[in-house]
């Protein structure tokens, strides 16, 4: 609203002094021309309305504009402003909106957006030119590489603190911010991952362990970043990759783990066989105990009562009288056992 005000007080402006200049040359040639005693044809003049109360309270609106300007600042959706006085930084930070500024008050615009820096090991993927992956030994001292990004933006409530107390080396609208990735994000996130990722395995970093690590890292980054006022939204690993020496031998070992376990399942096959060979075994060892038992009783009942084989052999007797032939003539003897026709 105030842009259109100053815009419209502008115009009208313009329009009084151009309509002023052409009255004004107007009213000259009227003026020479009934000098001249009024000879030849009368000049045509052009006129337009010139009030000079529109043209006072136009400059009036104007000036004003212009004084309000020079003692309001707006602060952007995305910043706030840090206000500098001959007496040093206020401590509290402007926020969004417009704000009155005495003349001898300077004010910087901080941006509160959210920023990522990105660790990678592709060059111009990364924050930096060359690769930039994060390199940390685990358990094993195996040494794991690391992608991963970390969003980061400055605490609005102490910007007036960052300001003061961090370096604006690189200079521009966002020197401070480079120099708090490359000296403060970069460096403190190598060290918090060095020190986590030495508790897990490389087997854990690159499967199970890898959201643990995350969340780990996440926590104690935002502990240290936080002593700086800086707020740590999100830490993300993004890809997890071995050494390419370590790689080979560990497609080395894994093939060996294969052949170990194919093995094993030969040799449980094997003794699963072996297994039901000797049951087979223990049950023929079982059958002929058994059948040794039975003739071993059966001998005995008959030792001690004779008579159970004559009793055997009338039980299974088909009523066929046996015969004999007896020396070299056809001459033949019939037996039967005795008692055996009596009724």
């Amino acid at each position: 609203m105030l842009t259109a005000f100053f815009i419209v007080s502008l115009l009208i402006l313009i329009y009084f002094a151009v309509a002023k200049v052409v009255n004004r040359v107007g009213n000259q040639k009227l003026a020479e021309y009934e000098a001249g005693s009024k000879s030849g044809r009368k000049p045509e003049i052009l006129t337009l309305p010139a009030n000079n109360i529109i043209g006072i309270v136009a400059a009036i609106a104007f000036a004003a504009i212009i004084f309000f300007w020079s003692f309001v600042y707006n602060v952007g959706p995305q910043e706030v402003g840090v206000v500098k006085t001959p007496n040093g930084v206020k401590t509290v930070a402007l926020t969004t909106g417009w704000h009155l500024i005495a003349p001898w008050q300077n004010v910087y615009p901080m941006d509160k957006t959210v920023w990522v820096y990105t660790f990678s090991n592709k060059k111009t993927e990364g924050n930096t030119p060359d690769e930039d992956a994060i390199w940390a030994p685990t358990s094993e001292g195996i040494k794991m590489g690391f992608d991963m990004s970390v969003s980061w933006r400055i605490d609005p409530a102490f910007a007036s603190w960052i300001y003061q107390n961090i370096a604006d080396a690189d200079g521009g609208p966002n020197g401070r911010y480079k120099w708090i990735e490359n000296n403060i994000i970069r460096a403190k996130t190598k060290s918090v991952f060095a020190l986590t990722a030495s508790k897990y395995t490389p087997i854990q970093c690159y499967s199970t362990g890898r959201i643990k690590i995350q969340e780990e890292v996440e926590r104690s980054l935002r502990t240290e970043l936080t002593k700086l006022h800086i707020i740590l939204d999100q830490v993300d690993i993004r890809e997890v990759f071995y050494d390419p020496g370590y790689e080979g031998e560990l497609k080395n070992k894994k093939i060996q783990e294969q052949k170990a376990l194919t093995l094993l399942e030969v040799t449980k096959q094997q003794n699963e066989l072996l297994t039901q060979e000797r049951i087979k075994k223990d049950i023929v060892i079982q059958t002929a105990e058994g059948e040794a038992k039975a003739l071993q009783i059966k001998g005995e009942a008959i030792r001690q009562n004779p008579a159970v084989i004559q009793l055997n052999w009338i039980e299974k007797w088909d009523g066929a009288l046996p015969t004999y032939m007896l020396g070299s003539n056809t001459n033949m003897m019939m037996s039967m056992p005795t008692g055996a026709g009596k009724k």
